[in-house]
């Protein structure tokens, strides 16, 4: 899966738009377009000067980011902003993603999760209920004779899942879910602006769900991968100990825009979390191309944003600790040859057009300086088929799922990955019978000492990126110093220690694997860095003895 912008967890994407004043130019706006707010970035030193030709242009500035160097512009002439040689980018601030300022608000169902190793019930050494099922920990070395016995993390690990939300009342993540950090930068849209059904009806004021909600089960499934506690019940995480923070930016349809997800990153970066989970790309361009001959100055200009945007709002956190991990997606590509894209814009829905791309175009987040991008792997050990690649793009691989995988026995377990599901999310799915008992094999329900809760199989390069997130964390654990939130570590230091201990793993042979569909993809590189498994398989087991 990868979230959309889509999901890359159970496969999904993220979003965003981006006009003239100059008659006759491609996507010339019209004198009757509305005035609608856009995000108009300036390069260096170049705020007076952008902020000018926002107003030349019959704009008002609304806001301003100085951290990342835009205008927030209520204009109606976009690309008379954009003809600025200080302005590098300008795409539409969707009414999708106000900071939440404050921390959900408190209901007694929500009472505070002091988690406090004396109410883990199993130690380490015993497991979880479900762990024989998670076939992914056993292959990191993530078991109770692996990292559980020599590192789990630590509650000053904080750990930011940016996604569709937390689940934070979850039984499996509750005890370690920070509630006061937890923070949900979107309000939910019913329909799109063309009237089509998008989240559907608002469930609470404002269509802005609280810190701890995740309808769509995502964000919570990454987060369980990453660190659900080994406390008796259901599954056991990469790393059990740590501090899991919201960062929602995904709505409940799975897009993320381009404010939320910046917003998410500075605030992770200010508030001293450690390291960031990113299963999703930003929609709607699934390849950002800054000067592609076939899209329109507007869609140039948005393009442009959206990559300056992310470039900056990933520095800013990269600079300030926080190690940046992105699943690398879901399309089967090797990124570093693409030629066509017949995906974008995905928004609004029927948005879509083929056009002719190349290696300038990047998908963003995970082809970003900084950001250590993860393919994925199934039990037998071979890169998935649906993983994106690339000798360029491909930086470590992880467990992720292959339903097809057939490299290993597994006795009736599934090739998926098991990891928490909101109830809710499956209810709303058709899932599960009314008494609670699931529908299908593909959701596990798991009772122990009073307590229910749900777990679901799912695939995909968002299943695999988590599996590093929590390698990461244990070593953040190991080896941080107090700082801003907790505990804090040199990212560069976190991605060498990682790459250090993964186990490599060299293309096949042939290097053009055919998969049973009769699909071939091709492997470069050598066994140290290639393009299906970059520098190896990340190993927990490794990372959690490994010397600084």
């Amino acid at each position: 899966m990868y979230a959309r912008g889509r999901l890359a967890g159970a496969i999904m994407s993220i979003t965003l738009l981006g006009g003239l004043g100059a008659a006759g130019l491609p996507g010339a706006a019209s004198a009757s377009e509305p005035a609608q707010n856009y995000l108009v970035f300036y390069k260096d030193g170049g705020k007076d000067a952008a902020q000018r030709a926002a107003e030349a242009a019959g704009g008002t500035v609304q806001g301003r980011d100085d951290k990342l160097g835009y205008l927030i512009v209520r204009a109606s002439d976009p690309e008379r902003i954009g003809a600025d040689p200080s302005v590098v980018g300008v795409t539409l601030d969707r009414p999708i993603g106000k900071t939440a300022d404050a921390p959900a608000a408190s209901a007694p169902r929500r009472a505070k999760h002091a988690r406090s190793a004396a109410k883990h019930v199993r130690s380490a050494q015993a497991g979880d209920p479900l762990s024989d099922r998670q076939w992914d920990m056993k292959m990191i070395g993530a078991t109770p004779t692996g990292s559980y016995a020599k590192a789990r993390g630590s509650h000053k690990v904080l750990v930011g899942v940016i996604d569709t939300g937390i689940d934070g009342d979850h039984p499996d993540i509750a005890p370690n879910f920070n509630r006061a950090l937890s923070r949900n930068f979107v309000a939910d849209q019913p329909t799109d602006e063309n009237g089509k059904q998008l989240d559907g009806p608002c469930e609470h004021k404002g269509c802005k769900d609280p810190a701890d909600v995740d309808d769509d089960g995502h964000g919570t499934h990454v987060a369980s991968t990453i660190g659900s506690p080994i406390n008796g019940l259901g599954v056991s995480g990469v790393a059990p100990d740590v501090s899991l923070v919201n960062l929602r930016a995904g709505t409940d349809s799975g897009f993320f825009f381009l404010k939320p997800t910046m917003d998410a990153l500075e605030y992770a970066a200010d508030v001293g979390v450690d390291v960031v989970n990113m299963s999703f790309y930003v929609d709607p361009w699934t390849f950002n191309c800054a000067n592609n001959p076939s899209d329109t100055n507007r869609e140039r200009l948005e393009q442009r944003a959206i990559l300056e945007g992310m470039r900056r709002a990933v520095k800013y956190a990269h600079t300030r600790g926080v190690t940046l991990v992105s699943a690398i997606g879901n399309e089967s590509l090797d990124l570093g040859k693409v030629k066509t894209d017949t995906s974008s814009p995905d928004f609004p829905k029927g948005a879509e057009k083929t056009r002719s791309v190349d290696n300038t175009c990047l998908n963003v987040p995970a082809e970003l300086d900084g950001v250590i991008s993860v393919s994925s792997v199934g039990p037998g050990g071979r890169k998935a088929p649906y993983s994106d690649y690339g000798v360029e793009q491909t930086d470590i691989a992880a467990p992720g799922g292959d339903m097809f995988d057939a490299g290993t026995d597994l006795k009736g377990v599934s090739r998926e990955i098991l990891a928490a599901a909101p109830e809710n999310v499956l209810r709303a799915k058709g899932l599960l019978f009314a008494n609670g008992k699931p529908k299908t094999s593909s959701v596990i329900r798991d009772c122990h000492g009073g307590k229910c809760a749900y777990y679901q199989y799912l695939e995909g390069t968002s299943m695999a990126a988590p599996h590093v997130t929590g390698v990461a964390a244990l070593i953040i654990g190991r080896f941080g110093t107090p700082g801003k939130g907790g505990l804090q570590m040199d990212p560069a230091q976190v991605e060498r220690l990682l790459y250090a201990t993964a186990t490599p793993k060299g293309c096949p042979v042939p290097r053009a694997y055919r998969y049973g569909t009769g699909e071939s993809q091709v492997c470069e590189g050598s066994t140290a860095k290639n393009g299906f498994f970059g520098h190896g398989v990340v190993d927990a087991a490794r990372a959690a003895t490994v010397a600084p």
